[in-house]
């Protein structure tokens, strides 16, 4: 049996179970490790079936509860090798400096290297140094694999473009356009059902289109109705962004693709990623069901819509 289960889909956590065959796959891990298992055991989940964990892209609602959750399984977790590293840089800490400071330690270590090499000027050549230490102070020794907030059981790289297997579940990763290192959606197929999920992306290209074509399912981003997003409460900054061609797709941009590129195949349109600040479920659903009421083939696709606080009811193939 194949089954499609949503978890949380918006700004505050993204999570899904793609089931196929004995092969459990979570799509990205946004809820904290608490949260997500409580989800799946209200969905009928088992959080001990995962087999892996896959990630679309590096954003804080897509990674949030990663670490703990794979460690905890004790499950690989699956990236594109830049989202990986954009990954480890957003939780490794690094030090802040001002540039005065920064000035002072240069000036510092020039010093420190001048009176080294005044010494071993007058000294002549330098004995033949002890060695160190056995013990060195905790602060410079690597940390633990618990203290490491990067450490995961196991990591392996896919590439866009380049289809891999999961078990029994086929992946079919291909780029979107989203403001993050190397973002991608993926095509799931098992036992013959395939599954598009393309959410956190600023438009729809040729190649998402051509992806999205010839699927059972179909879940797709509509984030924002473009008039409450121009009046609604986020800095001028944050609207340019969310509606650039690196930002999230509106209900009408949805809307449009439903209505003149979507071939109608999927059994299921799951709207998804929907903004709590900018959006109303019902202008979201209505928006899509114009667009779907056009056209008389495309009647017998259901329309889902899901949620940021609770689980989607499962799809069963």
């Amino acid at each position: 049996m194949v089954r499609f289960t949503v978890l949380a889909s918006g700004s505050k956590g993204n999570s899904t179970v793609v089931s196929g065959g004995r092969t459990r796959i979570l799509v990205d891990c946004g809820l904290s490790c608490r949260e997500l298992f409580r989800r799946m055991m209200l969905a009928g989940e088992e959080p001990e079936s995962l087999d892996a964990i896959i990630i679309t892209h590096e954003h804080m609602d897509h990674i949030n509860g990663l670490s703990v959750t794979a460690r905890k399984l004790g499950i690989p977790v699956y990236f594109t090798e830049a989202t990986h590293r954009a990954w480890m840089r957003w939780l490794t800490p690094r030090r802040q400096m001002t540039y005065a400071q920064w000035l002072e330690q240069c000036r510092q270590q020039a010093a420190e290297r001048q009176a080294e090499a005044d010494t071993a000027a007058v000294e002549g050549e330098p004995d033949e140094p002890e060695p160190e230490p056995a013990t060195e102070p905790p602060s410079d020794r690597p940390p633990s694999r618990k203290q490491d907030p990067t450490w995961l059981p196991a990591v392996e790289y896919f590439q866009a473009g380049q289809p891999f297997d999961i078990g029994d579940i086929a992946v079919s990763p291909f780029t979107i356009p989203h403001d993050a290192a190397d973002p991608v959606g993926f095509v799931f197929r098992a036992e013959g059902v395939r599954m598009a999920f393309a959410t956190d992306l600023g438009y729809i290209p040729p190649n998402v289109k051509a992806q999205l074509k010839g699927v059972d399912l179909l879940l797709l981003e509509s984030n924002h109705d473009l008039e409450m997003l121009r009046d609604g409460p986020y800095p001028w900054a944050v609207k340019q962004r969310v509606l650039s061609r690196v930002g999230h797709l509106s209900n009408e941009a949805a809307a449009q693709f439903l209505e003149s590129e979507y071939d109608g195949q999927a059994a299921y349109v799951i709207l998804a990623h929907l903004s709590e600040s900018n959006n109303l479920p019902e202008l979201a659903r209505v928006t899509a069901e114009r667009a779907l009421l056009g056209r008389a083939s495309l009647l017998a696709n259901r329309l889902m819509l899901a949620a940021q606080h609770e689980p989607l009811s499962s799809i069963n193939f």
